[in-house]
């Protein structure tokens, strides 16, 4: 499963707004919330900050990945933000965010989400990358980095 299958233009947000990681959160909730996918938006809601409770999904070298499992989801449906600011998300390493990666995913699909997940902490983890998508203005543009990455890693 490929990043670029599951993202279009209208699920990417560059130059978001906000000011605190549950803004920036609420913000990718009602973006997905308007996709045929998602079947219940607050339930949605409801999933990824239950579990936000757990442990941050700030994973450190300013990204986030915000996810959650649940039925009130048909398919797996994913959005993707650069913010306008760097935002405190309770990092691992305690620095700011700004690629903010949100993922949802339907309760029996476990296995498609944990590779999907894996694949964007893998393609996240490259210096360069999350610099070039720093630079990048609109959301044709974030899509199309993406597919060039993917393209350099095997179909997992």
């Amino acid at each position: 499963m490929r990043i670029s299958d599951i993202l279009n233009k209208d699920l990417v947000l560059t130059g978001l707004k906000g000011d605190s990681k549950e803004g920036i959160i609420n913000a990718l909730v009602d973006l997905i919330g308007s996709s045929t996918k998602v079947l219940d938006k607050e339930r949605v809601r409801q999933a990824i900050f239950d579990r936000e409770k757990l442990m941050s999904t700030g994973v450190g070298n300013g990204f986030a990945i915000p996810h959650g499992k649940t039925d009130a989801v048909s398919d797996i449906i994913a959005a993707f933000a650069i913010t306008a600011e760097p935002i405190d998300f309770d990092a691992m390493d305690g620095k700011p965010v700004r690629l903010v990666f949100l993922v949802v995913g339907k309760d029996s699909m476990v296995g498609s989400h944990i590779k999907l997940l894996s694949r964007i902490s893998r393609l996240m983890t490259k210096q360069l990358f999350r610099d070039k998508l720093l630079t990048i203005g609109t959301p044709e543009e974030v899509l199309e980095t993406f597919r060039t990455e993917e393209a350099t890693y095997p179909e997992a």
